[in-house]
């Protein structure tokens, strides 16, 4: 625990026994009270390694998509009680060495939720990212914060922290069961002005390292840039989706009581 805040750590996996053993040794287990993984139909022996590891594990009878996967992991989380929650990859793209700046950004600041960034530091070429994949991510990312007036390094990373206000808030039942659910959630984010903060983030790239293969990146890309618009036309009023219909942003007032509160002295 952190300020007598529970923590707990989600794994969305899928196919991801080869790497799952790095991943959970570099977690700060003094920091951090659960780890659960939710293995999304794998057709290895995910949910295995991590029942030999000691983790709480939820498996998916069949392959349901990234964003389903995602589902379970935050309803089970919240379900268990947590304040604070880590999503991270099980593939070892992404290092656990960060868990402890993500969550201490959450438990002693303002911020609500911490996005992992490969783009900060300059280094995301030199960690293997593809060309194409860069070229993409610095495209998509321009006009995304154009569009939803923001100023975020990138909006693509699959390394998130959030407080449990953030996840019981987010309509995220309503976002897609694919891999556009994390820019959908994130866009909703910014929607209800959550204050988010970014840190440098370098990632690897193996074979071992989940990915999408460019047709899937293309359909991807499609979806942030119509999520991008969704939120404009909900903004200005012309238009009614699911993904922002119910949500109100919070006025001033509210948000500085939430400030308030996340400032005052915590006992130790």
């Amino acid at each position: 625990m952190i300020r007598g805040k529970k923590i707990i750590v989600v794994l969305p996996a899928y196919n991801a026994e080869k790497t799952l053993a790095n991943t959970y040794a570099e977690i700060p287990h003094d920091l951090v009270d659960e780890i659960i993984l939710v293995d999304d139909g794998s057709t290895d022996h995910t949910a295995a390694v991590a029942r030999e590891l000691g983790l709480e594990v939820i498996v998916h009878a069949k392959n349901m998509g990234y964003g389903a996967n995602q589902k379970t992991c935050y309803k089970a989380a919240l379900a268990r009680g947590a304040d604070l929650v880590v999503m991270l990859h099980p593939d070892y793209q992404y290092s656990p060495k960060l868990i402890p700046a993500m969550l201490y950004l959450l438990a002693e600041t303002d911020y609500e939720v911490v996005l992992g960034s490969r783009i900060l530091g300059g280094r995301a070429r030199k960690g293997g990212m593809p060309l194409y994949k860069y070229f993409s991510n610095r495209v998509l990312t321009f006009v995304q914060n154009l569009l939803m007036a923001a100023k975020l390094s990138e909006y693509h990373t699959g390394y998130r922290a959030f407080t449990r206000r953030v996840l019981e808030t987010l309509p995220f039942e309503n976002n897609s069961d694919d891999f556009v659910f994390d820019n959908q959630m994130l866009a909703q984010i910014i929607y209800l002005d959550f204050l988010v903060a970014e840190i440098t983030c370098p990632a690897k790239y193996f074979p071992e390292a989940s990915s999408i293969n460019f047709t899937r990146s293309l359909k991807y890309g499609l979806g942030c840039l119509r999520t991008a618009v969704q939120f404009r036309l909900n903004k200005l009023g012309l238009l009614s989706s699911p993904l922002f219909a119910t949500l109100k942003p919070r006025s001033r007032l509210q948000k500085d009581d939430a400030r308030f509160a996340l400032s005052e002295p915590l006992e130790p």
